[in-house]
């Protein structure tokens, strides 16, 4: 293997370029060419190829985003857009791929595999944490730093006008921000998708809060929640509760996304960007690079892909209780 080729797509996550950095200047200490596509599957069809050398990835470490851009791709869908990739990475001689995203990405890379064999090792790069094979994704960690950090100035808003704040994060059908946000940021509630709670069960923890003199409260709700995004709780809770109350709505929205990776997030980005091009290296494919119990360890794409990721039932019991 003498050129390796790395790329992000979906979703962006703080983290990605400190993961671009580990892979580009681990393929450079092993004596690798190492080339960056742009816009992920949608730059691999079109050959937006390029080569990256030692300061092409100096002081991005800090930076959020993805210096490579990221796009999602409705033509490597198909089998005549993967075919016009693979077309171009054999026209650039690229030997194997990292590819640092999500469900969706690993989706593709397996796929693309399967038709035509080139190496692929995926880094684990979705603030959603929903990824078997690993404890913490790429961008987790900063996401729900920022969600707590706007959790808390609600807080103050909320006490200072006996409100109840209902708060959506990200996570679609994964609830780790949520909890682990909600937790973190003393939530009276936490609605997430792998935990059923009704109108009903929030309305009761609000009124216990009630009898108790509590004059505000925050419920947090993960965007992929069975009773739907927060304005819908929020309606339905208003109509359901008899207690004059007033209630707010915010949505974090893609504030989760950005800013500078935390240092835990940059560490865990080098670790497995460095550990996805070193699997590469030693014959890995097919497979995503993740940290399991602080050990690398490497995962089947297809198992990322459908094994579900459980949450800590403790963080279930003592979210319940802490309330």
């Amino acid at each position: 293997m003498k050129r390796v080729a790395v790329f992000t797509s979906g979703g962006d996550a703080p983290g990605m370029n400190a993961c671009i950095r580990a892979v580009v200047r681990g393929g450079l200490h092993y004596g690798l060419e190492m080339f960056g596509i742009i816009r992920g599957y949608n730059g691999m069809i079109k050959g937006d190829i390029i080569p990256l050398n030692s300061q092409s990835v100096s002081n991005i470490v800090q930076r959020g985003g993805t210096i490579l851009k990221s796009a999602r791709s409705k033509e490597f869908m198909t089998p005549e857009g993967r075919k016009k990739g693979y077309d171009q990475l054999k026209a650039h001689g690229i030997d194997g791929l990292i590819a640092i995203g999500g469900n969706g990405t690993f989706t593709g890379a397996e796929i693309f595999f399967n038709e035509f064999q080139i190496p692929t090792v995926g880094a684990p790069g979705t603030i959603d944490n929903d990824l078997y094979g690993t404890d913490y994704t790429i961008g987790f960690d900063t996401a729900v730093n920022t969600a707590l950090d706007a959790i808390d100035k609600i807080r103050d808003t909320a006490d200072s006008h006996d409100r109840i704040f209902f708060i959506e994060v990200m996570g679609r059908d994964s609830g780790y921000i949520a909890m682990q946000s909600g937790i973190s940021g003393g939530a009276e509630s936490i609605l997430i998708p792998e935990e059923r709670q009704t109108v009903e069960d929030v309305v009761s923890v609000l009124k216990a809060g009630f009898d108790r003199k509590k004059s505000s409260s925050i419920v947090i709700v993960a965007e992929g929640d069975e009773e739907g995004h927060a304005a819908e709780v929020a309606e339905k809770i208003k109509a359901t509760i008899d207690v004059p109350v007033d209630i707010r709505v915010t949505n974090l929205g893609h504030i989760q996304r950005g800013g500078s990776p935390t240092a835990y997030d940059r560490i865990l980005s080098s670790r497995l960007g460095l550990g996805a091009l070193e699997g590469l290296l030693n014959g890995q494919k097919n497979v995503m690079a993740g940290i399991v119990n602080d050990e690398l360890i490497y995962t089947p794409f297809h198992d990322t892909i459908t094994k579900k990721k459980l949450i800590n039932s403790d963080l279930l019991r003592m979210a319940s209780i802490l309330r």
